[in-house]
Parts: structure tokens; C-alpha cells; sequence
């Protein structure tokens, strides 16, 4: 499935790569994985997707990240990409953000860090399946 991809978006290098490992140990090659380490890069990447025809089904993000935010950039997701699946991973979003975040950029999901690698597994996969991935 080249032409699905999950994007990661987190300030802090170790988290991202981190999150590249489980990936690709839970799903091989079967997605396209990328990886920001900012709300901006990550709209260039998304533009870049867009341009190689790539869907994206999926976004992880942080929530406390320089410049904006993890909720502005799924506001921002939300208007063009409404049927990906939002993930805010977070150790800082209070839930005041989080019912905020959950509203205006229709968040699908919110873990704690650390994360429970199992868990965040299962949903993407729960996720991917509704799309009729696997």
C-alpha cells in the first residue's frame, strides 16, 4: 500500500524515532512513513503527498511543538484532509486543549506519553481497517 501514508510530528527526535521503529515492526513496508519535526514541515510533507499521489490516512502528533501547536496543525488537517485519522500523543496537553482539539479538528485520539506501544499498535490498526487497510 505505497500509496498510504502515516505521518509522525513531534519536536523531539527520539520520539520520532521511536515511533519509526514500531511502525516499521508492526508494518513492514506496507505504508509510507513520514516524519516532522515541526506543524510546518509537516504541511510541506502533506503538500508533497498530495503531489505524489500518496493518500494520508493517518497523523500522529504532539501537542507542545514550537511555533504551533499539535492542535492548529489538525485544525489545519481537518480542512483539507477530514477523513484522517487524528492522533494527538502528548505528556503536556491539558484537557482543556484536548475537548478543545477534540471539537474544531475532530481528534480522533489521545495517548499519554509514554505510550503503551501495544496499544497505540492496536489503534492504528483499527484505524487503517476502517479505511480497508491491513
Amino acid at each position: 500500500m505505497q500509496n498510504t501514508a502515516i505521518l509522525c510530528v513531534d519536536d523531539e527526535v527520539l520520539i520520532l524515532e521511536a515511533l519509526e521503529t514500531e511502525l516499521h515492526r508492526a508494518f513492514g513496508d506496507r505504508y509510507v512513513y513520514e516524519f516532522a519535526e515541526s506543524a510546518e514541515e509537516a504541511l510541506e510533507i502533506m503538500a508533497e503527498l498530495e503531489q505524489s499521489a500518496t493518500e494520508l490516512k493517518v497523523v500522529i502528533t504532539d501537542w507542545l511543538m514550537p511555533q504551533m501547536r499539535g492542535d492548529e496543525l489538525l485544525l489545519e488537517i481537518q480542512q483539507k484532509r477530514p477523513n484522517t485519522v487524528k492522533i494527538v500523543l502528548t505528556g503536556q496537553a491539558d484537557q482543556q486543549a484536548i475537548e478543545k482539539a477534540c471539537i474544531h479538528s475532530h481528534l480522533d485520539y489521545c495517548i499519554n506519553k509514554p505510550w503503551d506501544s501495544k496499544a497505540l499498535i492496536h489503534l492504528l490498526q483499527t484505524s487503517l481497517a476502517h479505511y480497508g487497510y491491513k
